[in-house]
């Protein structure tokens, strides 16, 4: 097909065509008619642009404009002690068990049958965090103690030591489950 329209090309000459004289005038009317349609919707440019032009002005002006809160001086609020804030070991055994605590307590896999003996645990280590702030407020009052301390970490060992306890009654009553259902299968 490509060689059919060659060959008809060939052949072709082109007509010379002459433009009208007023040619150029009727185009340059039209022209003009066209833009002057688009010169409308310009203004509505401009007049969106003057708007966010003083919109700017009005966000910097209250941005930076000066205030009696600025000028006025900062107080010094006491920052809340904890017993990561006391030392940096501290830091580091409050971290440890935090995070062992959160770990141990993503490793959980609820069902039906350990539910009740899940919520149990959670509701022991719910109270002993809530004796855990209750000890952090306290410090707070009273001030750094090596009684508060030691009751803060072996608050954070307990809880620990019940999740651990959790996983190891967690998986007996699995253990008997599948014996149960070994010997039902048998």
């Amino acid at each position: 097909m490509q060689q059919d329209i060659r060959k008809l090309l060939k052949d072709y000459k082109a007509e010379n065509i002459e433009l009208p004289l007023n040619h150029s005038s009727k185009f340059q009317d039209l022209l003009e008619k066209e833009m002057h349609q688009h010169t409308s919707k310009k203004k509505n440019f401009k007049w969106l642009s003057v708007v966010a032009s003083v919109m700017l002005i009005i966000c910097l002006a209250t941005k930076f404009y000066p205030t009696k809160k600025i000028d006025a001086p900062v107080k010094n609020e006491s920052k809340e002690i904890s017993l990561g804030s006391i030392s940096p070991e501290f830091e580091t055994i409050e971290t440890y068990y935090n995070n062992s605590i959160s770990l141990k307590i993503s490793e959980l896999e609820m069902t039906d049958q350990n539910k009740e003996i899940i919520d149990g645990y959670l509701l022991k280590i719910g109270e002993l965090t809530k004796e855990y702030k209750s000890l952090t407020k306290e410090l707070n009052t009273n001030g750094v103690n090596d009684s508060i301390i030691d009751a803060l970490i072996s608050n954070l060992q307990l809880r620990l030591q019940l999740l651990k306890r959790l996983q190891k009654q967690l998986k007996r009553v699995k253990n008997l489950n599948t014996k149960q259902n070994e010997s039902q299968i048998l």
